[in-house]
């Protein structure tokens, strides 16, 4: 596991944040996502820097319903990459549900309302679907391909620690990655109409 503390000196308070990774040894570091290769779809290239359109994501949900990423347009959408033997994702679901329900029905420049589309690295069903409920993560798009580190969508994400997020507008561009904490609450607040 990847640690690294801040320290708040002004307020003398120190904060952990930490990553579940698929990176490991001892040199083990924070991988970074490189910019992925893009292709061509009307005027926006499909890709994961901010200004690409997020690539569709379409998988199974606990029920065994495939949800398409694009389904949740119109809307802003926070993908959600994480799983339930990730400690840190477990840490920092508590700041997804607050903010999911304090955003959910606002309005934004860029999209009506604000969802969450979870992506789970888990391998077993069972533990993923008592997590979503232990957690009470209550909205209603969560998927996995169940397949953990060799997930599909963590591939196209090219997501090799977790937590990890991309902030996606009504129209599927990408508008921000990784915010953790009260990261993505300002980052919202910032894009209220």
């Amino acid at each position: 596991m990847i640690q690294k503390v801040l320290v708040l000196v002004g307020l003398g308070i120190a904060v952990t944040t930490a990553n579940c990774s698929s990176v490991q040894g001892d040199g083990a570091k924070q991988a970074t996502t490189p910019p992925a290769k893009t292709e061509e779809t009307s005027d926006v290239k499909v890709g994961l820097e901010v200004g690409n359109k997020a690539p569709e994501l379409e998988f199974p949900s606990p029920e065994g319903d495939i949800i398409k990423l694009s389904s949740l347009r119109g809307q802003l959408v926070l993908i959600d990459f994480w799983a339930s033997w990730c400690p840190p994702c477990r840490v920092e679901n508590p700041n997804l549900v607050a903010t999911y329900g304090l955003y959910k029905d606002e309005d934004f420049n860029g999209g009506k309302g604000f969802t969450i589309y979870s992506v789970s690295l888990d391998q077993q069903k069972d533990r993923w679907i008592g997590a979503i409920k232990s957690d009470n993560l209550f909205w209603p798009s969560h998927v996995s391909d169940l397949n953990g580190w060799q997930s599909v969508p963590a591939a196209m994400y090219q997501v090799r620690s977790i937590p990890s997020n991309f902030l996606i507008d009504g129209n599927g561009i990408i508008l921000a990655t990784n915010l953790r904490g009260e990261a993505l609450g300002l980052k919202l607040t910032e894009l209220k109409k």
